[in-house]
């Protein structure tokens, strides 16, 4: 293990030196020099100095109080009570109290045992006082769920939210809600969390900043959490909490909800505050390992229910992060593997060889299309595969380098149900990797699927598209170690994503030739953005997979934009994707939490420099 950590970092400064060279003979020293400083001496607002820059001032929290809106709206707040820490307590009842947003109900259910009459005490010295806050005293502890349903029959308002008996909300929480609920006419409501170290509410342990709402990302792990408000019509459509769940109740619940909701909104918000202690899960995972098996459990039956036959795992041994196997049918459908191909003998062979090796799906064909090469050895490896082998045929391009009318035009050479598209300096890591594509690709809402690329030194290329990263759009986690993690344990499971790169990316058929394939007038790049931006305007999902696994020895055939004339032709293409655009670059991507950099991908946002 060390020493194949020596190798990457071996292998990183070698890249990072040929990097330099490069810069410098193409770009000079100046901006070689300024790339080098903003490397070494870049500097991201730390958890704990962004979580004290206040969501809103004293003025703004007061002004709250006084605003009317055109809906008259009260709040179950549920809170099942279980031996609270009579602080703990204390806290999470005046977090409720302080809510700029007035119509709320707080409905506490106690299931304490006889030693902790405590909690019996304070709740209804709380409730003498305010007439919102509402208690019962159980006669037996129904445990999670059994407490929580006891909450929900106690609830009289028009919508239910989900408080734990030692977390605290945010003032403006109920009020940031209430903003979803008119503005948007949501039904379901989650917002943004942080976790800090108990007692100390500054001692930020992290701080999840979410997506806007994903399915698949909420079928691998509940990822909406905290804290989150329902209207009690879907409850009532899918039924309260189930047993058979503890640990996972809430993410189960989720799942049948977000079914019923007809608008699912996101607050970015950090509005809930989650404590970490020694027993919790926010402190470490791991303590409750029943919390995964009934996770797992949950996503399994509610696949069920839904008539998706697929098998469910833990993901990487990461706690209560999910894998999802789908079934691919009987009768396996024939996959076109399309590369565009000019020189570059040794890396086209070093990819088809790994095709042939490697991969375990039985019905592909792969078709290279020839652009203009001159060398040789290009030449004369054509003969040789194609003769090798029958799934291996050659076409020829004869309109120069266009990318986009390169695919455009092998797709009629093709006769697969499925296209995928790929880079000739790729090579296949996972041998089930076309599997991995597939089990997605032919969901009826999924219509691109992406997959994990790495450097040649063991770090993530690719790991799905961030829209608006760096300017126009970026690769997610690039850079990162293979094996890692990734924010919130993103490379650990299958992200619904914008966009994914046209360096390996597999669709139907029926996809490509419904948008009418690729726009040509992107030459050379943006091409495969532009495509997932029109494939989710027409109403499907773009999938990013970790368990397809290729190495990507980025740009190898057509080059960097080195030259005058390379350059030119990026930034024309920039701006036409601008023009193009411009509304959904506006509206940020609903999949990268507009809490985070632009700059530096899942690195929290500045927001004195950045806005």
């Amino acid at each position: 293990m060390k020493r194949n950590r020596i190798k990457r970092v071996i292998a990183r400064g070698r890249y990072l030196f040929d990097a330099g060279k490069q810069s410098l003979k193409t770009d000079g020293v100046r901006k070689t020099a300024k790339r080098v400083t903003n490397k070494l001496f870049r500097r991201y607002i730390s958890a704990r100095a962004w979580m004290k820059r206040p969501i809103y001032t004293e003025k703004e929290l007061w002004e709250q109080r006084d605003r009317v809106f055109d809906r008259d709206i009260t709040f179950s707040i549920i809170t099942p009570l279980y031996n609270t820490p009579v602080q703990f307590l204390r806290e999470m009842i005046e977090s409720v109290l302080a809510q700029t947003y007035g119509k709320w109900e707080l409905c506490m259910v106690d299931g304490s045992d006889e030693d902790h009459d405590e909690v019996r005490q304070i709740c209804l010295a709380y409730a003498e006082k305010d007439s919102r806050i509402r208690y019962r005293k159980l006669s037996e502890n129904k445990g999670i769920v059994g407490n929580s349903n006891e909450c929900i029959a106690m609830a009289s308002g028009e919508y239910i939210s989900l408080l734990d008996h030692d977390d605290l909300l945010h003032p403006a929480a109920l009020y940031c809600v209430m903003e979803a609920i008119s503005g948007q006419g949501a039904d379901f409501i989650y917002t943004d969390e942080a976790t800090f170290r108990s007692p100390d509410t500054a001692d930020i342990a992290t701080i999840h900043l979410k997506p806007d709402f994903a399915q698949d990302n909420l079928l691998a792990n509940n990822y909406i959490c905290h804290f989150t408000s329902f209207k009690r019509e879907i409850l009532e459509k899918s039924g309260t909490f189930r047993n058979g769940y503890d640990g996972s109740q809430d993410h189960e619940l989720f799942l049948r909800l977000t079914k019923h909701a007809s608008c699912i909104a996101h607050v970015p918000k950090v509005l809930y505050m989650w404590r970490a202690h020694s027993a919790s899960t926010a402190q470490d995972g791991n303590n409750k390992p029943y919390a995964t098996i009934a996770g797992i459990k949950a996503v399994s039956d509610y696949l069920r229910t839904e008539g998706i036959d697929a098998q469910v795992e833990q993901a990487k041994g990461v706690p209560s992060i999910y894998r999802m196997s789908y079934a691919l049918p009987v009768e396996r459908p024939k996959v076109s593997i399309i590369i565009p191909n000019r020189d570059h003998a040794e890396d086209l062979k070093a990819c088809i060889d790994s095709i042939l090796t490697k991969t375990t799906y039985d019905n592909y064909e792969i078709i290279i299309v020839e652009n203009g090469s001159t060398e040789e050895a290009a030449l004369k490896y054509y003969d040789e595969i194609t003769g090798a082998d029958p799934r291996v045929k050659k076409i020829d391009w004869r309109g120069g380098f266009n990318w986009s009318a390169i695919n455009n035009y092998a797709v009629g050479e093709t006769d697969g149900e499925y296209l995928l598209f790929l880079n000739n300096d790729t090579e296949v890591i996972t041998p089930e990797w076309i599997e991995e594509m597939l089990m997605h690709a032919q969901r009826t809402e999924i219509g691109i699927v992406g997959a994990m690329l790495y450097y040649p030194n063991d770090t993530v290329q690719h790991g799905g598209v961030v829209l608006g990263l760096g300017g126009v759009a970026g690769h997610a986690f690039a850079g990162a170690e293979r094996g890692s993690n990734g924010y919130a344990g993103k490379l650990c499971y299958a992200n619904d994503v914008t966009a994914v790169t046209g360096a390996c990316m597999l669709m139907r058929r029926e996809i490509w030739e419904t948008e009418e394939g690729f726009d040509e007038a992107f030459a050379v790049g943006l091409n495969d953005i532009d495509f997932c931006l029109r494939v989710r305007k027409a109403g499907y999902l773009i999938l990013w997979t970790p368990f397809a696994e290729l190495y990507h020895y980025e740009s190898k055939s057509r080059g960097k934009p080195d030259t005058a004339k390379k350059k030119e032709t990026a930034s024309q293409e920039v701006e036409l994707f601008r023009r193009k655009w411009g509304n959904e670059l506006e509206a940020g991507d609903p999949y990268y939490n507009p809490n985070f950099s632009l700059k530096a991908c899942y690195r929290l946002k500045d927001r004195k420099r950045e806005g």
